[in-house]
């Protein structure tokens, strides 16, 4: 069973999204957390995020400025560290594509940064975010994200007697994060036209809730090199416009540059180490460090059928208008109506 208390956790892009509902949701869980260190390199959300944790109540918590490309800055912040969550990332597709080495610096030799400073510090466990683009990726973002999944799960192979465990997390479209669509779509609503990429265009959904879980579940039971995938429902694009703004014209714009109708999580060609473990599907390493077959009965692991695809426009769960609805004013803005 996991518990935080005593510990001390890095977190990288912290002051994002993810790094703002992993703090709120671990300081509930364990307040007596030793340190929380939020490394970031915007100094502006560092002040902001720090309004709400003043250090007289909230002594365990560190703003720490730095930049994952600083493998320097990263191993001083990195001293004490017990568990690090790897969330710094360059994320929007259109941007990655207009500056691809900026891209590539943050996300490839950011991440590499960030496993070898683990590596010579005194860390344990490592768990790294991913993303769907990183599956059969089409876009510069996607192809650095995979990358850096593989960096992560090869990185359990170079440790030498080092007992740490590095794993990963991938999930899809994360409900309310910055620059995603629903709040696009509430921001535009009042224009009374919301532009639609694709009308055939599908997602994964997940709430920034549903992803720290998965994050606290793989840092409890990795055992160092999987690739842990939930099981999510998907929504269509459309429906989502008509959700936010049922009086609005959804006008077609064209999809943006690498961009994809559908995303995938697993691919055919991964279904080959691929298992179902009850809430989430696990892509297991094919070099491991551990017994196979020991990992299978401890999980009551159950491989999936070869060919086997995770895809969003074949999805077999899926949300009504009314439960994206539902989830928009539970997860994004309680004060949402229509």
């Amino acid at each position: 069973m996991l518990d935080l208390n005593e510990k001390s956790i890095l977190i990288t892009g912290g002051t994002g999204s993810f790094g703002k509902a992993f703090t709120k949701i671990v300081l509930e869980k364990w307040p007596r957390i030793k340190r929380l260190v939020i490394f970031s390199r915007d100094e502006q959300k560092q002040f902001q995020m720090a309004q709400d944790y003043p250090p007289g109540k909230y002594p365990m918590i560190r703003f720490f400025i730095g930049d994952v490309r600083d493998y320097d800055r990263l191993r001083r912040a990195l001293k004490g560290i017990s568990y690090v969550i790897h969330a710094a990332a360059m994320k929007h597709v259109p941007i990655a594509e207009y500056n691809p080495s900026e891209c590539i610096k943050t996300n490839i030799i950011g991440a590499e940064n960030v496993i070898n400073a683990c590596l010579e510090g005194e860390v344990e466990r490592v768990v790294a975010l991913s993303t769907d683009k990183a599956a059969a990726p089409i876009n510069l973002y996607g192809a650095t994200k995979l990358a850096s999944d593989k960096l992560f799960i090869a990185a359990n192979n170079i440790r030498g007697y080092n007992p740490i465990k590095f794993s990963v997390v991938r999930y899809g479209n994360v409900m309310g994060s910055n620059g995603s669509v629903i709040p696009f779509f509430l921001n535009k609503r009042n224009d009374k036209v919301l532009p639609i990429t694709d009308t055939a265009m599908t997602r994964f959904n997940i709430s920034l809730k549903e992803g720290v879980e998965m994050v606290l579940h793989a840092l409890d039971t990795a055992w160092g090199g999987e690739l842990f995938v939930p099981k999510i429902p998907s929504y269509r694009i459309t429906e989502v416009a008509t959700a936010i703004g049922p009086n609005c014209e959804q006008k077609v714009v064209g999809i943006r540059p690498g961009e994809k109708i559908h995303e995938e999580m697993i691919t055919s060609s991964d279904s080959y180490s691929t298992y179902d473990l009850g809430n989430y599907y696990v892509i297991l390493p094919q070099v491991t460090r551990w017994n196979m077959e020991e990992y299978i009965d401890k999980f009551k692991a159950v491989k999936v059928p070869e060919g086997f695809q995770y895809n969003s426009g074949t999805n077999t769960a899926w949300l009504s208008v009314e439960q994206i609805r539902t989830l928009i004013k539970e997860h994004v803005d309680p004060s949402f109506n229509v």
